[in-house]
């Protein structure tokens, strides 16, 4: 029997994401490197995991999911105004720049650049993807590499 995915499976596939107007956003196949995703570790949304539920090693599969599925909706209190004294350090920035911002917790968080004006820089927080409706084509190459791995050490 071929395993398939389910609730807490690890899965090794390529994959295109693709927005609304056909644009390649990211893609593994241009690295030639396939992604690992751990289901059910919170790192997917609980929609997209319920694409990948019941696949098996070899499928191909294409589906869109809409902002709120995907990377979340855009959030204006995730725009944030600097000083251009808050970049003294490191120079003005370019729009465009993604730059490390440290945050009152001490953890650091990826800021976009969006705007630079003469007394202030707006950064946007957002993930670069929200408010996109996403459509993915993954290509499931293994099932569990891993565990794959420790049973085939098991029975040799």
């Amino acid at each position: 029997m071929t395993a398939q995915v389910n609730n807490n499976s690890t899965l090794l596939a390529h994959f295109t994401l693709k927005l609304a107007d056909g644009t390649t956003a990211e893609s593994t196949h241009a690295s030639g490197k396939p992604a690992l995703f751990r289901l059910g570790d919170g790192s997917l949304s609980a929609p997209l995991e319920q694409q990948l539920l019941g696949l098996r090693a070899g499928d191909k599969c294409t589906f869109t999911l809409q902002p709120s599925a995907a990377f979340g909706t855009e959030n204006p209190d995730l725009v944030q105004f600097f000083s251009r004294r808050d970049f003294t350090e490191t120079g003005v920035p370019e729009v465009g720049t993604i730059m490390l911002f440290t945050a009152m917790d001490g953890s650091e968080m990826p800021g976009m650049v969006r705007e630079v004006a003469d007394d202030s820089i707006t950064v946007d927080f957002n993930h670069p993807l929200a408010g996109h409706a996403v459509t993915f084509d993954i290509e499931v190459l293994e099932i569990d590499p891993h565990q794959e791995a420790k049973h085939a050490d098991i029975a040799g």
